[in-house]
């Protein structure tokens, strides 16, 4: 009777199951299968992919963006410099000024904290395409932004048509390095079809536009995740260590921060996913302009598919993407890990 009732269970969920199963076969899995085989295939874009007419090449599409020399590992690299710097920027950023917007709003004394907490989260919510618009009219170069900087005597640039690196401006400035002459050993060497100084030129003035943009849409939400979190965790943690002498700020880093260790792990693989998928910002205020300094494997991806018709390389950049994203949340996951602080007996 039990075998048959825990069976009969089985069944009646996987009956319930299988909506869920059939919707996500349908939509999620059978495309994935399909875009992968067009990243080993030399389908056109017309026709099913599965056809015969439709060959395989097997990893021609992969070797052209990471081995062969030309265009395509040339843009390929250029996308993952920028995409690395802009992660770089962004993610840090992005949660150090979450968690210190949180922890104001967690005060009892704050006045209006739920006037704060709508009017911070309210970015995050808005779509990103209008908000594109929006600060594409503010870093013009008769923007509201060069506007104020003029009124401290600082002539802004032109920030979606200067391709130049900050990191570069900043050697250039302190007259360590001329931009036109850079060091041998760096210009002759390269990877992925950039030079290591090139590698070394740090965000665009273009790229650091679309940074502060993202960084003031995503740090609200954000926000809250912290700000729920700080909630949960007791006050009498807190008040314990007051009575110890501990300062705010042990209190903060020895009490605070470890409490926060599960929501600060979510917080920073949802900003490195984000931030590595960047696409609508791109596409709607540069489209990999100036010079290629804005552009993304998530819109090199598209450009390559749908604008230049190589679907194959496209799925190509699309699934290295995917395994770059897995690698570097599995790594970060180990940084974060719980490290055991148990001490070992001795001969043991």
């Amino acid at each position: 009777m039990n075998r048959r009732g825990a069976g009969g269970d089985g069944a009646v969920g996987w009956l319930f199951l299988a909506p869920a199963i059939v919707v996500l076969g349908l939509f999620l899995v059978l495309p994935i299968v399909m875009a992968f085989w067009v990243s080993v295939s030399d389908w056109k874009g017309t026709g099913s992919p599965f056809a015969s007419s439709v060959g395989f090449v097997g990893a021609d599409n992969y070797a052209a963006l990471l081995t062969t020399p030309g265009l395509a590992q040339q843009n390929f690299g250029t996308s993952v410099r920028n995409n690395l710097y802009f992660v770089l920027f962004v993610v840090p950023v992005q949660t150090a000024l979450a968690l210190f917007l949180a922890v104001v709003l967690n005060q009892r004394r704050l006045r209006g904290r739920n006037f704060f907490r709508t009017a911070l989260y309210f970015p995050t919510v808005t779509s990103s395409v209008a908000i594109s618009v929006v600060f594409l009219f503010l870093f013009s170069s008769s923007g509201t932004v060069n506007a104020a900087l003029g009124l401290f005597g600082v002539d802004g640039p032109s920030w979606f048509a200067d391709p130049r690196g900050i990191f570069h401006l900043a050697l250039q400035g302190l007259g360590v390095v001329a931009a036109d002459h850079p060091p041998a050993a760096l210009a002759d060497t390269s990877v992925l079809g950039l030079s290591l100084w090139d590698w070394l030129s740090g965000p665009s003035v273009a790229m650091c536009s679309i940074i502060i943009l993202v960084v003031w849409t995503s740090t609200g939400g954000y926000m809250l995740m912290f700000y729920a979190a700080l909630q949960n965790i007791p006050v009498s943690l807190d008040e314990a260590a007051l009575i110890d002498g501990a300062t705010p700020v042990q209190r903060f880093w020895r009490i605070t921060v470890p409490q926060l260790r599960p929501t600060l792990f979510l917080v920073l693989t949802l900003g490195l996913i984000g931030t590595w998928q960047v696409f609508d910002q791109v596409y709607v205020m540069s489209r990999g302009a100036p010079a290629n300094t804005t552009l993304t494997p998530a819109y090199l991806s598209y450009s390559t598919s749908f604008i230049g018709k190589q679907w194959g390389q496209g799925s190509a950049i699309a699934f290295m993407l995917f395994v770059l994203i897995v690698a570097l949340t599995l790594v970060q996951r180990w940084i974060l890990r719980e490290r055991d602080r148990t001490p070992r007996r001795a001969g043991r």
